[in-house]
């Protein structure tokens, strides 16, 4: 990895003259000033810190990679493979999302996203090392405080840069010392992916103790703060005590009865073990909680709206942490995943979204038929904005049922300023809309799962923060309905059985309504070990439903200041027969079509199988990234690829 850190440092003074991304991370270079100064100097401190944190919204990491191109396929979101040929296509990032990737497939970047990652953890270990003597004890001044501040936010950061290595690739080099400046301790090899997360967990400990709440001393949720800390440490605490793909079995560990394979099994620790983890993260989760620095947004609609709209939400806070990313700079949330709109339309000069991740018609369909769940129609979009004769149009999209995009990023809800400019400029540009790495409902889901399970039911709030498990889910579920509706909600978790499997199936299920499309799940089955049984439940459920889903869909438009609209709640999305008045509707043949006798060329269930069909084609259960072959390469024998993956 010498080339990752040979231009970062000369006598630990930083050299990189990388500008940030972000709205408010600003890139002054320290490059005139000695290692001993720079330590002693906030300006020059967060300058290194800012770095850090530029690099999280590079393409290569939460602009784009990590924020959509590596966190699918699931069971309720993926990229979509029409035929073997396309789910196995090199060069167009679909073989590696269906789990045919290679070592040396270049589309999807994995080597710049594996070294962005360690670029930035090496700024936050020259932070950390230059401030290795200040302590709570030692910290007088304001500025000293102000330093320790930036050591936790760099301890946070590179906690959360790791877990995002050990979740994508496993075992990976835990370096936690700045380069040496004859590179002499770049290439290590692999560490065991436990020893790396007990490291971060003790990091984290650390750091808590030295960040702010968000709110406080100017700290927003676009830094590290106490608050995600203390979150981060608990999910890093749930995975440690999770199920993951394993180099060679581990004894004293669990194996898997299910999707292990037999030279890379699938284990997790052993009970006692998991216990104790579990009773971490409860802890961690309870602080959260009962700081009350972080609440639902009563409104789901609109804790989107803001999201789109790049604005913060400073009453409730629910995003506990975002990437912060710059408006033209970067971010494709919005193009590569999100409502799909064409070039000049309405809304934007040049721009058309590719939106590459699609969500499958058997989430629709989980949602309460009602309607009244507002995150259905939030989350499954089965429309695209087009310009047709130079009008710009919503049009129904027909039989698709793998196809629906995730309107949670949608071009119709973006801020003034991102409008002003899509009109006059004439090439795509960043969104800059931040990616949100965790929302106050996922601490409450996991919250409800250790609950259920260090309790054994989900009504005792034993060793919790005054609240039961099922009250937990019920905050979050509850909160996707109008106040209206709210009785309707309270009914589905009051009837969730008080026994701990099936209320842990509930969160399960809670999990996919909440945040598909967000990059949550992948990550959840895996530790779950539920990826592939939940992928292969979503095809049995496609394949049950096409008899459910009706062959026509219909609708209504209307026209509003030039535009063509889909009214929404004139769609037949669950009528099987025509309306009465058919006459005053439009229609498409929809996902029902498939199960017609004569639609001969089933279309849709030949896909099938090829999506997601490479996760147990040679390695069971290899949902891991391939190290780049330059990677392997570059390491001088240090590194070397496991579960099977070979160059082309």
């Amino acid at each position: 990895m010498k080339n990752i850190f040979k231009t970062i440092i000369l006598g630990g003074v930083v050299l990189s003259t990388m500008t940030s991304c972000s709205d408010f991370l600003d890139q002054r270079s320290p490059s005139d000033t000695d290692a001993s100064n720079v330590w002693q100097s906030t300006y020059y401190t967060e300058n290194v810190l800012n770095k850090a944190y530029g690099l999280l919204c590079e393409d290569h990491t939460y602009s784009r990679n990590l924020c959509y191109n590596f966190m699918v396929n699931t069971d309720c979101e993926f990229t979509n493979a029409y035929g073997e040929s396309n789910a196995k296509a090199e060069g167009k990032g679909k073989d590696l999302n269906n789990y045919y990737a290679k070592s040396d497939d270049s589309f999807a970047n994995i080597g710049n996203t594996w070294d962005h990652l360690y670029e930035s953890i090496e700024y936050c270990n020259l932070i950390i090392e230059g401030l290795k003597n200040l302590s709570l004890d030692n910290a007088s001044s304001t500025a000293d405080k102000q330093l320790l501040r930036y050591k936790g936010e760099a301890l946070t950061l590179r906690a959360m840069i790791f877990h995002e290595l050990v979740r994508n690739w496993g075992d990976v080099p835990y370096k936690t010392e700045p380069t040496n400046d004859d590179l002499s301790n770049v290439n290590v090899g692999k560490t065991d992916r436990d020893v790396i997360m007990d490291g971060l967990i003790k990091d984290l400990e650390e750091a808590i103790d030295y960040l702010p709440w968000a709110g406080e001393n100017s700290y927003t949720t676009e830094h590290m703060t106490k608050g995600y800390a203390h979150a981060l440490l608990a999910q890093i605490a749930l995975q440690r005590s999770g199920w993951a793909i394993r180099e060679a079995a581990k004894d004293g560990y669990v194996t898997a009865a299910t999707n292990s394979d037999a030279n890379y099994p699938t284990q997790r620790c052993g009970d006692a073990d998991r216990k104790k983890y579990y009773e971490l993260a409860l802890t961690h989760l309870n602080a959260v909680i009962s700081s009350g620095k972080h609440q639902l947004n009563p409104s789901f609609e609109n804790e989107w709206d803001l999201i789109n709209k790049r604005e913060l939400d400073t009453q409730y806070q629910e995003n506990i942490f975002e990437v912060p990313m710059g408006l033209d700079n970067s971010s494709e949330l919005g193009y590569g995943i999100g409502v799909r709109f064409a070039d000049k339309c309405a809304y934007a000069l040049k721009g058309n979204s590719s939106s590459n991740v699609q969500l499958p018609s058997t989430l629709f369909w989980m949602y309460d038929h009602s309607g009244k769940d507002t995150r259905r129609d939030i989350t499954c979009v089965n429309y695209e904005i087009q310009l047709n004769n130079g009008v710009t149009t919503e049009t129904m999209k027909g039989n698709n049922p793998f196809n629906l995009y995730c309107g949670k990023w949608d071009v119709r809800k973006f801020s003034d300023e991102w409008k002003a400019i899509a009109k006059v400029k004439g090439v795509k540009f960043g969104t800059g809309i931040n990616y949100v790495k965790l929302r106050y409902s996922q601490v409450l889901l996991w919250y409800a799962e250790v609950m259920n399970e260090l309790n054994g039911n989900p009504d005792v709030a034993t060793g919790g923060c005054g609240m039961t498990a099922r009250q937990a889910l019920g905050a979050v579920h509850e909160r996707a309905y109008a106040a209206a509706d709210k009785a309707v909600a309270k009914a589905y978790v009051d009837a969730i059985p008080a026994n701990k499997d099936a209320f842990f199936n509930a969160i399960v299920d809670e999990n996919e309504l909440e945040f598909a499309g967000e990059g949550v799940r992948k990550y959840e089955l895996e530790r779950w070990n539920l990826l592939s049984d939940k992928i292969e439940q979503m095809k049995a459920d496609y394949k049950q439903q096409i008899y459910e889903y009706p062959e026509k869909l219909y609708y209504k438009t209307y026209t509003e200041n030039g535009l063509v609209k889909i009214d929404m709640k004139s769609i037949r999305w669950y009528d099987k027969e025509a309306p009465e008045n058919a006459a005053d509707y439009q229609y498409v043949t929809f996902w029902g079509d498939e199960a017609k006798e004569s639609n001969t060329k089933k279309t849709n269930l030949n896909n099938l199988e090829f999506i997601s069909g490479g996760l147990n084609e040679t390695v069971k259960n290899r949902y891991l990234l391939p190290i780049y072959s330059t990677t392997v390469n570059d390491s001088e024998g240090t590194l070397q690829n496991s579960y099977g993956f070979i160059h082309k």
